[in-house]
């Protein structure tokens, strides 16, 4: 469902929800340490470049101006207060973009325009979304509730985790959907493979005994045996995790006769509004026609020529955004940091610390989880290694370790912040002095194991 309406948002300006657990949106944003947060899925594949200026000028308006972009591809925009929302909203519906609600339904960023997706999932996803509207209240699902369609190509939606998977497979009989329930496509259980229009049935039915289970199922707790013999398959179905992982956003991508696409990362998943104002404008005089969200914090321009998509890349980079895949930044997962109360870490200047004083650490293989607190609202799901700012029962100028885990698990290690740059550069040696040739950096840290990890870090 889509809305270009003002949104209701009661007798006080708010929703009643402004809680942890729910989606933040317009109608019922979420408390933070500053102020406000409220995310937007725009209903459309992507924005004009004056829409995205627009929004950006709201944010500036009647928010801090820190805008993110998440890692499911959505817009953030933070520091909002109960008086400036119904403001915020007002400004975004004068706009005209159609915001999404209800349940998110995610196709891949450039679904319809990549030439290598083997379908284009956005008939899906439409069918999808009309039929479970229609539904209507016959139908209940949990507010993170999550359908990925997934057809493809270089930036897919592999890595997303996700309540249902439909994912588009190729071969001598034409296209078919594999439904798989939860996890991402490595992980996730495949219970069906069936015809295009098979697909919107099956979900419905599933959806059917989800809501049965009552408002807070997730489709983790359906048995995938017993629903793969109601769909009549047989255990030899294939997985939806064979092909490769999307690669960073950022970068110059040629789509031969398609076309070029800018893609650019947000450092540490935030832009402020000035930056991003300056950059889609300098783009659209080059030529961009079309801005389009992408999953791992980035923006993807369409529109552009080789020529000038190089011209902007180099603009990009004078704006602060990541412009390269190996750009060690694309790496490190970072929360709000000082723009957030609830902090005991400044986790943008500790991430550039990080860059400087453990390259080999950042070579792609892990992804490094920086938290102000034990919340972990940059990565609620584990990482490989997570640094948290003054986690229970330390002093507050400390940082914990932890490998293999959220930032609400109890560190196994511990390093005042006066000794983080000599933690760094030990972890960095640690990597570099017994990385066997072709190992990654993450596969020797896994060799080397969680004591030798937390030695380093504490006595480095």
């Amino acid at each position: 469902m889509t809305s270009c309406a003002a949104p209701d948002l009661g007798p006080h300006g708010l929703g009643a929800s402004m809680r942890r657990g729910a989606c933040p949106s317009l109608a019922a944003p979420m408390r933070t340490g500053d102020g406000l947060l409220v995310r937007l899925r725009p209903a459309v594949d992507g924005l004009t470049p004056a829409e995205i200026r627009a929004l950006a000028v709201a944010a500036g308006a009647y928010g801090s101006g820190i805008i993110e972009i998440t890692a499911r591809g959505n817009l953030q925009i933070r520091g909002l207060t109960p008086e400036s929302v119904p403001a915020l909203a007002a400004a975004i519906w004068e706009t005209g973009i159609a915001v999404a609600e209800g349940l998110a339904i995610e196709t891949p960023p450039l679904a319809g325009f990549d030439p290598g997706e083997i379908a284009d999932p956005r008939p899906l996803a439409r069918a999808l979304r009309l039929a479970i509207s229609g539904a209507g209240e016959t139908l209940s699902f949990a507010p993170k509730f999550t359908i990925v369609v997934d057809g493809g190509g270089c930036f897919n939606l592999t890595m997303l985790t996700a309540d249902l998977r439909i994912s588009a497979l190729g071969g001598e009989d034409g296209i078919r959907w594999l439904l798989s329930l939860g996890g991402t496509a490595r992980s996730a259980a495949p219970v069906a493979l069936l015809e295009a229009g098979e697909v919107v049935p099956a979900v419905l039915d599933i959806m059917r005994s989800l809501s049965a289970l009552g408002p807070a199922a997730r489709a983790r707790d359906l048995d995938a045996g017993g629903i793969r013999q109601r769909f009549s398959a047989g255990n030899a179905l294939p997985f939806a995790g064979e092909g490769s992982p999307s690669p960073p956003p950022a970068g110059i991508h040629h789509f031969g006769g398609a076309g070029t696409v800018l893609g650019v990362g947000l450092a540490f998943a935030q832009t402020d509004a000035g930056s991003l104002i300056a950059f889609v404008r300098q783009a659209e005089e080059l030529g961009a026609a079309e801005i389009r969200l992408v999953p791992r914090h980035g923006l993807f321009v369409l529109g552009l020529s080789g020529e000038a998509a190089a011209i902007a890349q180099g603009l990009a980079r004078g704006h602060g955004f990541l412009v390269a895949a190996d750009d060690p930044r694309n790496h490190i997962a970072a929360c709000a940091g000082l723009a957030c109360a609830s902090t005991g870490m400044d986790t943008k200047a500790t991430a550039r610390l990080l860059v400087e004083a453990a390259p080999d650490l950042l070579d792609g293989s892990a992804t490094v989880h920086l938290s102000g607190c034990p919340k972990g609202c940059a990565k609620p799901s584990p990482a490989p290694m997570t640094l948290i700012g003054a986690p229970s029962g330390y002093a507050p100028s400390g940082y914990g370790l932890v490998v293999n885990g959220t930032a609400s698990v109890a560190p196994s290690a511990y390093r005042d912040e006066n000794g983080i740059r000599s933690a760094f550069a030990a972890l960095n040696a640690l990597v570099r002095e017994n990385k066997d040739a072709g190992e990654s950096a993450w596969s020797c840290l896994t060799r080397l194991g969680t004591a030798q990890i937390g030695a380093a870090f504490e006595q480095g």
